[in-house]
């Protein structure tokens, strides 16, 4: 099975969509770095087939990466990806139960990563994970989150912006996978298809439950609530941003 081509094609169809996903990477990682300095334990929440866990050990090569998803497709890529790397620890763990941080340990982690994936999380479920994770980053260790966080007041500003988007990025590029097409290619796998429709049944389908996506006011006041010292946007492209807290 060629795991890395899987991971490959993950990345240019969500590069695609988020053509500045790199650099929400490289931001996140430089970001963690002056706060805690050379990490020894991060943990990749909702880290999907690996995309973020991959270049946190390129990056720091010694650390060890705790990876976390519900996904079992997007887990079997991450678990092929990473090998047998024994800094790499891939979990299954659904941030909408309750015990989902059963199998970590509090005060574990020097920062705690995420993108483009709590939105999926309904209000409850995120101001609760949000606490889980005050309680698993230890003391002087940092949260980053890049997902969409709508700035308040320039309402027309962010739909030009969000228009100009959907028509450059129309259609993915020819000879190349989209969203719904690599997908579609991943449930006709032989090894991937049956976990394809596994996760399909936990969904409801390829497409998630309605987006939670509040400004970045509430993001800061919620991570203050779960137990963060400070929490606010370290960077930001049109409606997406990156809100960073200090454990």
């Amino acid at each position: 099975m060629n795991w890395s081509w899987w991971l490959e094609t993950w990345d240019r169809q969500q590069e695609f969509l988020l053509p500045d996903r790199e650099e929400r990477f490289s931001f996140m990682f430089d970001l963690v770095e002056a706060v805690v300095g050379r990490p020894r334990a991060l943990l990749d929440v909702a880290g999907g087939p690996g995309s973020i866990t991959l270049r946190l050990r390129q990056r720091f090569p010694d650390v060890r990466v705790t990876l976390i998803d519900v996904d079992p497709s997007l887990l079997a890529i991450a678990t092929g990806v990473m090998g047998s790397d024994s800094n790499v620890r891939v979990l299954r763990a659904d941030l909408a139960d309750l015990n989902w941080a059963a199998a970590l340990s509090a005060g574990e982690y020097d920062a705690a990563i995420t993108a483009n994936s709590l939105h999926w999380l309904e209000e409850a479920a995120l101001r609760r994970v949000y606490g889980d994770l005050a309680k698993l980053v230890r003391p002087g260790g940092v949260l980053c989150n890049a997902d969409p966080m709508r700035p308040e007041g320039i309402d027309r500003l962010i739909a030009a912006l969000e228009e100009q988007g959907e028509h450059r990025h129309a259609s993915a590029p020819e000879g190349e996978l989209d969203w719904g097409s690599w997908w579609k290619a991943a449930a006709g796998d032989p090894v991937l298809g049956s976990l394809v429709a596994e996760r399909n049944r936990r969904f409801g389908g390829e497409i998630h439950p309605p987006e939670f996506t509040p400004p970045l006011r509430w993001h800061e006041e919620a991570l203050l609530a779960a137990g963060f010292g400070e929490a606010g946007c370290v960077w930001r492209h049109g409606a997406a941003a990156i809100v960073a807290a200090l454990r």
